[in-house]
Order: structure tokens, then C-alpha cells, then sequence
């Protein structure tokens, strides 16, 4: 490395929960120590030259514009401006290729203007200079399919063109690397991550998934000297960009995936989220309820619009979104199918009269309206299994059995026996209910049949029952439900889902929440001179709320 460019730090073993030195320029393209980088071509004559690509270049009167550029654009290191500008990089040991555009192919002015900005700086160096360089020294040859350019983007190779531009002068090599010169720069394609950041009328989506944005150290792929007064020192550390909330949806940033992205515009991104807000309204003792309410909201808009295109079989019958390979694990017979949208391109179909932008790892189709219902997505159906007894909250004079049987009627092929502790008690038992939204469902009980266990000779007697629903309002305050002090029948001949309470309203949500806030209580309801006419004995299949579409929608 060109020793004006050099920088030095001192090595600390003080520094917040890890010390670690920067060495290197951290590019998403390429991680490379700085030890790699001076000993790479530094103090040889590689293809008998000593001049540097930035002589080259210099030299070069069709390059003059070019060269202005790379003077004036100063490299970022972890999202901050250095002193080094990327003429004063190319003039070292550090390998390139280097692809050129010749004078007046491009607006010189601007793009100088730009870089005195606070933020046009970085726009120049990822959009413009970082798109046309390169790392290590790569020719043009038969055999070249692509040049991995320093932002990321793959730069194809074919018939001595570069992404369809002519080469006028191929191979130029210089003893740190190679320079191409070519008609025109090369075009720029935002990837499905920078599509949704920087395109205006995706600002909204964009502006979320920015907050998620990270520099993660890379422990593993960082050179340490040891440790220092206890604490890893490290001589080359390797920071990785990376957004947290890409992980969960789709990596929309990874040039070497492909996704189809459908996205509402401003306007359709703000009445959607609007309309999804009102089914996350959590409680005021929630601590951040306001940041969860914000967060769980942009997910539920944006969990079922990704698409990664390896998982698809035919996207003209139907789109499988991202969550999908998680949610089939837990999947059960009798449920809803989530995750999968049957002809997206159909009058009435997710992506009918989509607009579609090419990116570079896919597709994003632009929506002017978010085309999904929330009864599709994020506002499910809910339901706790009779045999998970570890959602028992309380019980009281019963014991209770965890049964397993397989048949298509059964939910999940389990149910819960519960015994009365004697023939004439009445006892009732408690279930947690995760994940409520503060919507309205239907909340119902689905009771088998003694047939299940015994066909020869079932237990003929219906059940009967009360219930209560336990909840939180708005404010946290605990309240309950006696869905209307009804004494219910069960049906034992059959299946029977019984609704306890209808549209019933959930003003506070409880998704993701590990408070208990939501339960119902089961009462066995038989009077002493009934015993004969009723059965104690219960098998419930499961608790099932139903959604119901909120009022005033």
C-alpha cells in the first residue's frame, strides 16, 4: 500500500466489550485484510510494468473525466468518509481491474457536485465509482463469464462486451492490476433491497427496513494477535453490512439470490398500514408499545410480499411467499393454508396489473394498492390444542389426560381427556391463548365424541359447560367475560364446534407477548340431579378463534 495512504493505529485492549482495530476498507463485495492488500503486488513489475492503474489512467486523455471523479470521491470505511480518495488507492499495491468510461459519456459536473454533498458522497462512490471497479486483476478473455464489482453487482462478460458495452481497449495491464476502457459506463441496477430503499415512491417500506441496517464483527474471519488483559485484540477485523430485518423476510440484498418482491406504493403502503395498525394495538403497560405496534404492523405488510423464486414450481398457478417454509412445520390438519396465493397474475390475483421493475437479484412488482386481505396474512386463525397441557394455567377438582389419535376429524391427531376428581365434582380448567390481535374472532370449542376412544360402547351423554374469557383492555387492566352467562351443550354424537362468544372484540393484542393476557376457563356446569342426563367427562379437541373482519372496515 502506497505508504501516503498508510494509516496507523495503536492497538488498544480498552475499548467496550471487544477491541479490535479496522485494517482494511470494509466493501460488501470484498472483505480483505490490509496485510493481503500491501503484500499484493507491492514492490513487484507485474507484466514488466511499474506503472500503477492510476498512471495509466492519467495518462489516458479519453479518461480525463473519470479521473476527476476518482480524485474528488473519497472512500468510505463502516459508512464514514476517509482522507483517501480512490485516485490515490488505485496508485498503490492494492489489486483492481478497473473498467473505464471514456470522456463525455456521462455527466461529469454533476457527479462533482454531488460528491461535496454530505450525502452525495457515498451515492457517487456506490452508484458510479464502486460499479466500476473490481477486485483483483481480472482480463477479458474467453473464459471470463463476470467481473464481482467492489458494490456487489455482477458485471457479465460476453463477446468482448461488458454488460453489452463495447470494450475499445481490452487488458491494459498495469503491476496493480488491469484497466478496461469501455464506450459508456456501466449501467446501474438497484438489487430488490435498494429498489425498496431508494426509489420515491417505495420510501415508506424503505424507511422501515433501513432502521435494521447493522455492521456485524466477524470474529471468525478477523486475525488476532491474542488476547490483552483478557480482551481479543484483533490486527484485521472484518465488519459485514448486513439489515437484521432481511433475515426474517428475504434476503433482498444478496446479488446472488432471486426474489419477486409485490409492494404497494406510497399512497397504498399508508392506507394498508393504517388498516393493519388497528389489529396491533397493544396495552399502555407494554413497555415500547408504540415501536412493537410499528414493528409487527410493517410485518405483517411485508411477510407474505416476498417470494424466493427456488421455492416456486409454477408462478403461473401459484406463488409460495418466504414464511411458508417455517409455518408448514407446524401446519396442522383441518387448518387454513397460509403462505401460498393460487394465480398471482389472475383478475383478482396478487400481482394482476403489477408493474414490473427489474433489479438485479429479481423483480419488484410495484402495487397501487397492497393486494392481500388480512385474513390471508397476518390476521389467522388461532389454535390451542386440548392435549398441549403445558398451556394450562390453572385447574381445579379434575385430572386430566393427553391422548393421541389419528384420524382427519381430530386437530393436530390429539385431544385432552379430562376426568372429574369425582362423579359429582365440577371442575374447570384454564388455557393460555397466545397471539391474539386486537380484532374480533369468533372464540369456540371443539369437543369429540367418546366414540374416538371407544366405538363398542361410547358414553352417550352430551357435556355441559360454562366459560369465561380473561383479557386485558387498553390500559392493562385485567378483565373477563362470561360470554353471557350461557350454559352450553356439547353434541356426542359428533365433531361438535361450539362458539362461545361471537365477533367477540380483543381491544389490547397479545402477539408475541410473553405475559399471560389472554385465557379461557372452562367450567363443568351439572347439577346433582343431572348426573345422570350429563357426562363430567370431557374430551376437547381444541379452543379455535375464528377471525372476524373488524367493523368499521
Amino acid at each position: 500500500m502506497n505508504s501516503k495512504i498508510k494509516t496507523k493505529t495503536k492497538i488498544s485492549a480498552r475499548m467496550i466489550g471487544l477491541s479490535f482495530i479496522i485494517c482494511h476498507l470494509s466493501f460488501s463485495a470484498a472483505l480483505t485484510s490490509c496485510s493481503d492488500w500491501d503484500d499484493h503486488y507491492e514492490g513487484t513489475d507485474q507484466a514488466g510494468t511499474s506503472t500503477t492503474l492510476w498512471q495509466l489512467m492519467s495518462e489516458n486523455k479519453q479518461l480525463t473525466d473519470f479521473c476527476q471523479v476518482l480524485e474528488q470521491t473519497k472512500v468510505f470505511r463502516m459508512h464514514r468518509k476517509t482522507g483517501v480518495s480512490y485516485a490515490q488507492l488505485l496508485d498503490g499495491g492494492q489489486a483492481f481491474t478497473v473498467v473505464a468510461p471514456v470522456n463525455g459519456t456521462f455527466d461529469r459536473d454533476s457527479l462533482l457536485r454531488l460528491v461535496q454533498t454530505n450525502q452525495g458522497d457515498s451515492v457517487v462512490e456506490k452508484f458510479f465509482v464502486l460499479n466500476h471497479l473490481s477486485r483483483s486483476a481480472s482480463s477479458i478473455q474467453d473464459g471470463t463469464k463476470s467481473l464481482l464489482m467492489l458494490n456487489s453487482k455482477h458485471a457479465i462478460i460476453q463477446d468482448s462486451r461488458i454488460e453489452g458495452i463495447s470494450v475499445t481497449q481490452a487488458n491494459i495491464h498495469a503491476k496493480n492490476g488491469v484497466l478496461h476502457v469501455i464506450s459508456q459506463p456501466l449501467p446501474f441496477t438497484h438489487n430488490l433491497y435498494e429498489a425498496l430503499c431508494d426509489l420515491p415512491d417505495m420510501s415508506s417500506i424503505g424507511s422501515f427496513l433501513r432502521q435494521y441496517d447493522e455492521d456485524y464483527f466477524d470474529a471468525d474471519n478477523s486475525v488476532s494477535i491474542g488476547l490483552v488483559e483478557g480482551v481479543p485484540v484483533y490486527i484485521d477485523s472484518v465488519v459485514i453490512e448486513r439489515n437484521r430485518m432481511l433475515q426474517s423476510i428475504g434476503l433482498l440484498n444478496a446479488e446472488d439470490s432471486t426474489y419477486w418482491v409485490v409492494a404497494p406504493t406510497t399512497a397504498g403502503w399508508q392506507k394498508a398500514w393504517e388498516e393493519a395498525s388497528k389489529y396491533f394495538v397493544y396495552d399502555e403497560r407494554v413497555l415500547k408499545r408504540d415501536s412493537i405496534q410499528q414493528y409487527w404492523t410493517n410485518r405483517a405488510l411485508l411477510d407474505d410480499a416476498v417470494f424466493n423464486m427456488s421455492d416456486q414450481h409454477s408462478t403461473q398457478d401459484s406463488l409460495v411467499s418466504v414464511p411458508w417454509l417455517n409455518w408448514r412445520k407446524s401446519w396442522k390438519v383441518g387448518q387454513p393454508i397460509y403462505h401460498i396465493f393460487r394465480q398471482p397474475f389472475a383478475a383478482n390475483g396478487i400481482l394482476h396489473g403489477a408493474t414490473q421493475v427489474a433489479c438485479s437479484n429479481g423483480i419488484l412488482y410495484k402495487v397501487n394498492e397492497w393486494p392481500f386481505r388480512a385474513e390471508e396474512t397476518y390476521f389467522k386463525e388461532l389454535w390451542t390444542e386440548g392435549e398441549a397441557s403445558y398451556l394450562i394455567t390453572s385447574e381445579r377438582e379434575c385430572s386430566y389426560n393427553e391422548r393421541r389419535q389419528v384420524a382427519d376429524s381430530i386437530s393436530d391427531n390429539g385431544y385432552l381427556q379430562i376426568l372429574p376428581r369425582t362423579n359429582t365434582s365440577n371442575w374447570d380448567l384454564t388455557f393460555r391463548i397466545n397471539n391474539t390481535l386486537s380484532g374480533d374472532y369468533d372464540v369456540c370449542a371443539i369437543l369429540l365424541p367418546k366414540s374416538v376412544a371407544n366405538q363398542k360402547d361410547p358414553d352417550v351423554r352430551p357435556c355441559k359447560f360454562k366459560a369465561t374469557i380473561n383479557y386485558v383492555d387498553e390500559k392493562g387492566v385485567a378483565q373477563t367475560d362470561n360470554c353471557g352467562n350461557k350454559q352450553f351443550e356439547s353434541n356426542p354424537e359428533r365433531v361438535d364446534t361450539i362458539v362461545l362468544a361471537e365477533a367477540f372484540h380483543f381491544p389490547a393484542c397479545n402477539y408475541g407477548q410473553s405475559d399471560l393476557k389472554v385465557s379461557l376457563k372452562i367450567q363443568c356446569s351439572i347439577l346433582a340431579r343431572e348426573t345422570a342426563r350429563y357426562a363430567r367427562e370431557m374430551y376437547l379437541d381444541c379452543i379455535y378463534l375464528r377471525p372476524r373482519k373488524i367493523s368499521n372496515e
